[in-house]
């Protein structure tokens, strides 16, 4: 769903359904193109402007609207339906000039040390909460961010202050843990693409700071696909087009998963592009500067035997629909003695969402 400030949305009855649908007025024009395109070749599908990740039904109900829109169908009242969710153990902590949404469970003083988990893109900590309540119950001391641009974390307009580098993602992290107190070396828990691959190039930079470090389903090697997401916004005005689809994160989560994401939780993914239009442009322009080969190639190499003796666990979702198996036994292939690799049945690509009891259990035995 996009929204501007130059075009408000507008009700319509979708050609496409008989169901009501949120447009604005970019999306009508495009809309109207692909219908008529439709009546001169009835055999090709009409492009849904929804549907470029998936048309799972958690993803498709957030933007059909009830017979009476009055009730909840416009973006007002989502906001106040949903705003005050998905902020568990929450609270915001002003660093580096920023103002970043940190989740803490368990007590600084717990027995088992700090454990510290990072995200990827397009989502959020959120995905942590489960994983984290039960690591606090066990003894850890857990911390997990929302990135610089990214859920309830400031969204910098780019060129102002932040402009989405890989540096500047490291930069702002290493302000972060200063902030935090965390200075003795700590676990690191990493999943995700792009800022979830900065977390992995970190590591690399700062091994002393590091204690023990866990992988779940991240590119780790140069044969890793780029999701068609990144590829679309890396193209020339579509970028920026579907940058500004409210129910991006929901859908590219559930794209990678073998599960439908509940209602409850999908709205918390699509909160913070219902709220604003910047962490679709943050999302834009950090996969602009991103380098994915090079980024890759850094953590392939950069993990490999001899430049890294800290032990690793690759806690791997096998029904993982972006990144297949075969990535994660390619990279401890590299560094045998040092990386562990668990398959986790049953989770995708976001194995903390789809089955946190089996990541505690995985955490638990190797931390």
């Amino acid at each position: 769903m996009s929204f501007s400030l130059l075009s408000p949305p507008t009700t319509l009855i979708s050609p496409l359904s008989s169901s009501k649908i949120l447009y604005t007025q970019k999306e009508k024009r495009l809309l109207r193109l692909t219908v008529k395109a439709s009546e001169n070749d009835d055999e090709k599908p009409s492009f849904n402007p929804f549907g470029f990740v998936t048309d799972n039904p958690s993803s498709r109900s957030a933007i059909q609207l009830p017979e009476s829109p009055a009730e909840d169908g416009n973006v007002g009242q989502m906001l106040y339906r949903i705003e005050d969710k998905g902020k568990e153990y929450g609270s915001y902590v002003k660093s580096g000039g920023f103002r970043w949404f940190v989740r803490e469970t368990g007590a600084k003083e717990s027995r088992r040390g700090t454990v510290v988990f990072l995200h990827g893109a397009p989502t959020q900590s959120y995905s942590y909460r489960v994983v984290m309540s039960q690591m606090a119950d066990l003894g850890f001391h857990c911390f997990a961010p929302d990135w610089i641009g990214f859920g309830f974390s400031d969204q910098p307009q780019p060129g102002y202050g932040f402009d989405y580098t890989e540096k500047e993602f490291h930069d702002v992290f290493d302000k972060l843990l200063d902030t935090l107190g965390v200075t003795s070396p700590f676990s690191l828990v990493v999943q995700g693409f792009l800022v979830g691959s900065y977390g992995l190039t970190w590591a690399l930079k700062n091994q002393s700071r590091i204690s023990k470090l866990a992988i779940l389903n991240t590119p780790l090697t140069v044969s890793s696909p780029v999701p068609g997401l990144f590829q679309q916004l890396r193209i020339p005005l579509f970028g920026e087009f579907i940058c500004q689809n409210a129910v991006m994160a929901e859908r590219f989560i559930e794209a990678g998963s073998a599960y439908v994401l509940k209602l409850e939780k999908a709205d918390v993914y699509r909160l913070p592009y219902l709220q604003s239009g910047a962490p679709g442009f943050a999302i834009l322009e950090a996969t602009k500067k991103a380098n994915f080969k090079d980024i890759t190639s850094q953590i392939s190499a950069g993990f490999a035997s001899g430049r890294w003796d800290t032990t690793i666990l690759v806690a791997w979702g096998i029904s993982d629909k972006y990144l297949p198996q075969s990535v994660a036994e390619e990279f401890q292939k590299g560094n045998p003695d040092l990386i562990k690799l668990k398959l986790i049945e049953g989770a995708g690509h976001m194995p903390q969402e789809d089955w946190p009891e089996k990541v505690v259990e995985a955490l638990r035995v190797f931390l």
